[in-house]
């Protein structure tokens, strides 16, 4: 196994990070300083010692969490709630999260405390999709669903979004649907939208820049007042998980991730 990848699955930290804590002389292999992060180990027989103590070979765990709206993706915050305010067990010790979500924005965001299982969802050149569940104020027509499907410009220094897939599920009035928006503070924004015209749907992404939903969304304009991810790959988001709680993924389900 390549000593980056025995790091980064033994929670040491990222595979970015682990190449650096190597290339700066914090890592030995059998007592050996070693700064090359490529370099193979027996990870059953060599001992490794990152920052002078000998790093134990970690199980790998995968979880899928059912993100509230309200939190940011983050470990620790000064000001704002974070999701590992539901992850203090001691079993997520060492565990990270994948990508993030906005603050407002909720569902599917996957927990592990493997590095390569990160690097292979999200590096930009996996092309892996992500589905969104949204509602937004505004109207999508062909031509508005076209340029997203062929890429939009969502800001000015930017390359133009890669293609993605748009699916219109409903249109029509805002007081006809609100009830179906399933928006916590619906009441924060409620008295000035009765006749504005609103549209739900899917779009599917794969990139991961930031906002990046939210402001495709408003190059064609529309602007969101609901989002969710509901899927990853090929693996959908169980709704029978309530908001601020996790399982374990099964094997097939991260077979599915990769679909």
């Amino acid at each position: 196994m390549r000593l980056d990848k025995f790091l980064a699955q033994s929670s040491i930290g990222r595979r970015k990070n682990v190449r650096i804590y190597i290339k700066e002389g914090m890592v030995n292999v059998n007592g050996e300083v070693i700064t090359e992060p490529a370099i193979e180990i027996d990870e059953n027989s060599d001992i490794i010692e990152y920052d002078g103590k000998v790093v134990a070979y970690t199980k790998k765990v995968y979880y899928m969490f059912n993100k509230p709206s309200g939190y940011i993706t983050a470990r620790i915050d000064t000001v704002n709630k974070t999701i590992f305010e539901f992850l203090n067990d001691a079993q997520m010790k060492g565990v990270f999260h994948v990508g993030r979500l906005d603050k407002d924005t909720e569902g599917l965001l996957l927990l592990t405390n493997d590095g390569e299982f990160e690097h292979k969802l999200m590096h930009p050149q996996k092309h892996v999709e992500k589905t969104y569940c949204f509602w937004a104020l505004g109207s999508l027509d062909d031509k508005d669903k076209k340029k997203l499907e062929q890429g939009v410009c969502i800001g000015k220094d930017e390359a133009q979004t890669k293609p993605a897939k748009i699916e219109a599920i409903k249109y029509g009035i805002y007081k006809e649907f609100r009830h179906e928006m399933f928006i916590e503070n619906l009441n924060d924004i409620d008295s000035y939208l009765h006749n504005q015209p609103v549209v739900s749907g899917h779009l599917t992404i794969t990139e991961g820049r930031k906002h990046q939903v939210k402001r495709m969304l408003k190059a064609v304009g529309c602007h969101v007042i609901y989002l969710k991810r509901i899927s990853i790959g090929g693996l959908m988001l169980d709704e029978s998980i309530k908001k601020g709680h996790y399982r374990p993924l099964t094997e097939l389900e991260i077979e599915k991730l990769f679909e």
